[in-house]
């Protein structure tokens, strides 16, 4: 996160703020917390770094044996990490109910709200850390044992992303092939803009559009499973391990689209985060606005690039995937700017981290320098932690009125 200061001081904050400062629930429970959450993607960097942080405030080694032998007020949050991970549409308000009327070690409103904060910045955390190739460092369990000869050229991320002079001549040959491809994405662009001057789309065209790009979407597949190496038997700190991402619409299900003038983070999210849980929306808010307006004004050699397009088309993608639709947003855009690879890159990420590979991460946007790359897993991560809220902070709207 280096790369983007501004980022990391926002990013700083909000997480100093949930772990640190005065809030609903005790130290130990938000490490905890932190831990389930990532624990649900097999994120062992992350949980390492909390059952750390966990025992150092004074947590019960013996919780971290297994959720089963965590408090019964923490095993009730297993259903709704399970679902906040992998999928927020099926979200209820009994969900909720169950936790707030339990007739022992129930909720309340706000830790509910600091909890479920917890649960998604941790989920998209995780994402963050798989995207980028970050591993647990090298003493810890599932660390890596290679260590390569010099680290004083580059950052360990440099190396973690194959950014090392070990792959000039196979750089040299595959920028050579895909030269051109940011001016191709420059001019497309530069032509969407021009037509959307021209022609406005009707709202039934728009939502045709949504439908559409919500069916692609679920038609482009996450990496495979061989692919993915479990580096830390993280399983016991979740129940029901085999529950992974499903497309939406896959078996008959049918999830209605959540739209987003119904419930937004602006106009509901943000200030029933703040109601119940003060400072934080307005810390959320600020990082999401961070995320999603940041920009250099370039796009790899390029200068004095307006990048607002391609940014709201790859947070908009995300939200898409989660069946949450923006009125005002002209969906045929998104199979305009993003390319397969990349879309094959944002869904195994954002829906399935674990198995995000560097050859996935290569293999997108290949001119583009690292810092720009690490921008995108940055846009990706507060996208997927929004789409997680929005869905979370709805039901338990429902619940309280």
């Amino acid at each position: 996160m280096g790369f983007h200061p501004q980022y990391l001081e926002s990013f700083l904050r909000t997480q100093h703020y949930l772990l640190q400062m005065d809030g609903p629930l005790s130290l130990h429970y938000r490490h905890y917390i932190g831990i389930m959450a990532a624990a649900r993607h097999q994120c062992s960097y992350l949980v390492n770094l909390h059952v750390n942080d966990f025992l150092q405030v004074g947590g019960d080694p013996k919780w971290l044996n297994g959720l089963d032998g965590a408090p019964q007020k923490l095993q009730a949050l297993g259903e709704l990490n399970k679902l906040l991970a992998h999928r927020p549409w099926l979200l209820t308000k009994a969900h909720i109910e169950h936790l707030l009327k339990a007739e022992e070690h129930s909720w309340s409103l706000a830790e509910l709200i600091h909890a479920v904060v917890l649960l998604t910045h941790y989920h998209s955390l995780a994402s963050f850390t798989f995207g980028c190739g970050i591993t647990p460092e090298i003493h810890s369990d599932g660390g890596h044992t290679f260590r390569p000869l010099s680290l004083s050229q580059y950052c360990v991320c440099d190396i973690a992303n194959g950014n090392g002079h070990g792959n000039d001549l196979e750089e040299r040959r595959s920028s050579h092939q895909v030269s051109g491809e940011v001016e191709v994405l420059m001019e497309r662009m530069k032509q969407l803009q021009e037509c959307r001057d021209e022609d406005e789309a009707s709202q039934e065209e728009m939502a045709t559009r949504f439908e559409r790009e919500k069916t692609e979407s679920m038609l482009v597949a996450t990496a495979e499973d061989e692919e993915c190496v479990q580096s830390r038997d993280v399983s016991r700190l979740f129940e029901d391990p085999s529950y992974g991402y499903k497309d939406f619409s896959r078996r008959g299900e049918h999830v209605p689209t959540f739209r987003v003038q119904d419930y937004s983070w602006e106009d509901h999210g943000y200030s029933l985060v703040n109601r119940l849980y003060p400072d934080v929306g307005q810390l959320l808010d600020e990082k999401f606005q961070m995320a999603y307006n940041l920009t250099y004004n370039t796009m790899a050699m390029h200068k004095d690039v307006d990048t607002t397009m391609l940014r709201r088309a790859i947070w908009n993608y995300i939200h898409c995937m989660f069946g949450i639709r923006y009125d005002d947003y002209d969906y045929g855009e998104i199979n305009q700017l993003l390319d397969r690879s990349f879309k094959v890159y944002i869904k195994t990420m954002v829906c399935s981290p674990e198995k995000t590979t560097k050859r996935m991460y290569e293999s997108f946007w290949r001119q583009f320098q690292h810092s720009e790359k690490v921008h995108v897993n940055l846009l990706l991560m507060e996208a997927r932690m929004q789409a997680e809220l929005l869905y979370a902070l709805r039901v338990i709207t429902c619940y309280m009125t």
